[in-house]
């Protein structure tokens, strides 16, 4: 079948994958201008990692990723309020666990298809017209195509999901923060593998090094969801020039950086994630927000599951649609309901809830907790062998 997929990211490029291998012919349609990098910095770990293996892309994970050694707040100081030792937690959580920037690991899924699926970079699909046959796609450039599925990959803001399903707002469930990335070259100090957090009420700032003399920072801050007009580097300011640490020097750092990412903090819930012959995948479908910590592995499970599902009902996108959502649902849903407990941990709104929280990070040193700990984020998810 020629199935055309709506964005170039974890989701897209892994589901191109996996119908590509199945003798599928997707094709991308992406609106940047070229292949998205950057991003926060996430944690790879379960059922994500396990599908990124059935891939043959976990060396190239591992290779672009980073042994964590620590998670540590700090005070205005600098001076170390708690620390967590990932040591500690590598023999309970397993070793299948990495930390990479979202980009790395999008680059690694989408170098498996390069040469081989047709993407068309800086485009969109304007109009989308369902027919006995299949769906005739417009684009803001290119000539009309036909194509037998059309599947949104396309992120929280999905054009597809729109297009087929309504505006955004009837499915946007916000988390009250907004959010801000990005990499500047040549800051100091530097911590090598230790994820530094720094936060006031409501805020919440961290940096990690990377590799070749780079920093990613991470801001996260309580927010109204507002459609202000004032930029991304300006609200930056507006938030954390007078919060004490190194903020003043990020953001004179970030000042001179030209990619920044920026976005608002929610979930995505639907009633359905199909219609005729468009499904919705990923955060297009059940966005957990970045606080739930295992959206990309989602992705790329959900992917798999996808392929999989029509491979095994022989092109019947009813059947495989179905039963793609009945196995999946329960667990995402799940999986929405763990991030929406974690916003405390981002962003406390009291000094006392800052309390709390490093004495939470302190606590989980102690091998009992660690086990509660690493069972709830334990993927509750049996992998299909769909023999791909």
């Amino acid at each position: 079948m020629k199935v055309a997929i709506s964005g170039a990211g974890v989701a897209g490029a892994a589901l191109a994958h996996w119908l590509q291998r199945t003798g599928h012919r997707p094709t991308l349609i992406e609106q940047a201008p070229a292949f998205r990098t950057g991003g926060y910095m996430i944690d790879f770990w379960g059922v994500g990692y396990r599908t990124a293996q059935r891939m043959g892309v976990e060396q190239a994970i591992l290779d672009a990723g980073y042994d964590v050694q620590s998670v540590r707040t700090v005070g205005p100081t600098g001076k170390a309020k708690a620390e967590l030792s990932l040591e500690r937690m590598r023999p309970i959580l397993g070793d299948d666990l990495v930390s990479l920037p979202r980009g790395d690991l999008a680059a690694a899924v989408y170098d498996t298809i390069v040469g081989k699926v047709d993407t068309l970079f800086g485009d969109s699909i304007a109009t989308l017209d369902e027919h006995a046959d299949g769906v005739r796609l417009t684009f803001d450039h290119a000539e009309p195509r036909e194509f037998d599925l059309v599947i949104g990959a396309d992120g929280l803001h999905s054009n597809v999901r729109r297009l087929v399903f309504g505006p955004e707002r009837n499915f946007e469930h916000y988390l009250g923060c907004k959010v801000a990335a990005c990499v500047v070259d040549g800051y100091r100090p530097r911590d090598e593998l230790v994820y530094v957090m720094y936060n006031t009420p409501r805020r919440h700032l961290s940096r990690f090094a990377l590799r070749g003399d780079r920093t990613l920072f991470l801001f996260v801050w309580r927010a109204d969801h507002d459609d202000t007009v004032v930029s991304p580097k300006q609200q930056l300011h507006n938030e954390f020039a007078g919060a004490g640490w190194e903020c003043a020097q990020i953001l004179a750092a970030v000042d001179g950086a030209d990619d920044i990412y920026f976005d608002v903090v929610s979930q995505i819930r639907m009633d359905r994630w199909r219609q005729g012959r468009v499904l919705l995948i990923g955060d297009a479908a059940a966005c957990i927000s970045l606080l739930g910590g295992e959206g990309s592995g989602l992705a790329m499970t959900e992917a798999y599951v996808l392929a999989g599902e029509l491979h095994r009902a022989r092109g019947d996108h009813h059947r495989a649609f179905a039963d793609y959502e009945t196995q999946l649902r329960p667990f995402v849903e799940g999986k929405q309901a763990n991030a929406k407990q974690l916003l405390g941990f981002f962003a406390p709104k009291t000094r006392l809830g800052l309390r709390f929280r490093d004495l939470a990070i302190r606590s989980m040193s102690f091998p009992p907790l660690t086990r509660r700990f690493a069972g709830s984020t334990a993927d509750d998810f049996e992998l299909p062998d769909y023999a791909l």
